[in-house]
C-alpha cells in the first residue's frame, strides 16, 4: 500500500512540471495569494504537492474522514487567501497544512490494505 501510493505521488508530481499550479489556472488567478502563488517557484510547487496530496486522500479515505478532509481544506483556503501576496506568510501556510496532509497520507499508507 506505501508503495502504491508513493508511486502514485511520484508519478502525479514528475508529470506536474508542466503544469503552472495544480488548483488554479495562472492565467485566471484573481486574487492577491492566486498572483503571488503563480509568480513564485517555491509557493508554485507546494501548491502542485498539496494539490495532489489532497486529491489522492479524497480517493482513498472512507467517506466520513474525506467530509472532513474537505471542510479542513476550505478553511485552509481561507487562511491562504488572507495572506494575500505576504510570500512569507503563503509559505507558512503552505507548509503547515503539507504537514499535516503527509501526515494523514503516512498513516494511511501504514495501515496498509483494507
Amino acid at each position: 500500500m506505501l508503495i502504491r501510493l508513493g508511486l502514485i505521488l511520484a508519478i502525479t508530481l514528475a508529470g506536474s512540471g508542466l503544469v503552472e499550479a495544480a488548483s488554479f489556472p495562472c492565467d485566471k488567478a484573481e486574487t492577491a495569494d492566486e498572483k503571488a502563488i503563480c509568480a513564485t517557484p517555491a509557493l508554485n510547487d507546494r501548491d502542485v504537492e498539496l494539490a495532489v496530496r489532497f486529491e489522492i486522500l479524497k480517493e482513498v479515505l472512507a467517506m466520513g474522514n474525506r467530509a472532513q478532509l474537505q471542510d479542513d481544506q476550505e478553511t485552509w483556503l481561507k487562511e491562504r487567501r488572507a495572506c494575500g501576496a505576504d510570500i512569507a506568510c503563503l509559505q507558512q501556510t503552505y507548509e503547515t497544512r503539507l504537514k499535516v496532509l503527509r501526515g494523514v497520507l503516512s498513516e494511511f499508507a501504514k495501515q496498509g490494505p483494507q
